[in-house]
């Protein structure tokens, strides 16, 4: 995994693809009918930047797309670094938190 996703002021791409998996076995969590969230924060805030719903690609493989350009101001905010927080809510209504967080660097538009 990348150390940090770096991304521009503005911009409303690259999309994010994500692959969740078990920590334990390491094999794919299954999000067939899930809805996944990123929560986008600046680092060391407590108030959310955007919340980015994902788009579940292959529910068995666990893989999920986070598209900036649905909430095109999530990146419009100071440079710096950001925290994203994957969020599953599975069909029966219970939730699991991915324990690793998303790192990001926003850096200024030109």
């Amino acid at each position: 995994m990348v150390d940090k996703i770096r991304l521009v002021q503005g911009d409303t791409r690259p999309v994010l693809v994500v692959t969740l998996t078990d920590t334990t076995t390491g094999l794919p969590i299954d999000i067939t009918g899930a809805t996944v969230r990123l929560k986008f924060r600046e680092a060391g805030a407590s108030a959310l930047t955007a919340t980015i719903a994902g788009s579940v690609t292959s529910g068995p493989a666990g893989t999920v797309v986070f598209h900036w350009v649905t909430e095109p101001t999530a990146l419009n905010g100071n440079p710096g670094e950001y925290q994203g927080e994957v969020e599953i809510t599975f069909s029966d209504g219970t939730i699991q938190t991915v324990y690793e967080i998303l790192k990001f660097k926003l850096r200024q538009d030109f």
